[in-house]
């Protein structure tokens, strides 16, 4: 079976409709993958970025981006690396008011037993995991 890595415009096209003559180019490699005629491989710096332009170009809701997100790296043909981490960068992302980003290294850091350093104080304290600032 033929495995493909997804850029993000064509997540973003299926999931906007915009333009609709992509919309329907990436719908159809969405319903091959679904059917199980290729696997599309969708990298964690890909769905950031998807994510990113869903809520700062289209302005969703982040609650309805995760929803989508969790949908799509759990349907029929998708893969991703590490979907237990994504899944829950995701979740906190949503629940805690986070940017995705933050809430993927905060649990990436935290699985490895490492801190992270931000000035971020806002979103790291919101996060599990250990962090601090530079001095």
């Amino acid at each position: 079976m033929t495995r493909l890595w997804v850029d993000a415009n064509i997540v973003l096209r299926f999931l906007t409709g915009d333009p609709e003559a992509l919309a329907q180019r990436s719908a159809r490699l969405m319903a091959r993958a679904e059917r199980g005629e290729v696997t599309l491989f969708i990298a964690p710096l890909v769905l950031a970025e998807i994510i990113w332009v869903l809520r700062s170009f289209y302005h969703y809701p982040m609650a309805d981006i995760a929803n989508t997100m969790l949908s799509l790296i759990s349907a029929q043909g998708i893969d991703v690396d590490q979907p237990d981490l994504l899944i829950q960068a995701i979740e906190l992302a949503r629940d805690r008011n986070v940017d995705f980003i933050d809430a993927y290294l905060a649990v990436h850091a935290a699985k490895q037993g490492e801190k992270i350093c931000t000035f971020d104080e806002n979103d790291f304290k919101r996060l599990p995991g250990a962090w601090l600032a530079p001095e």
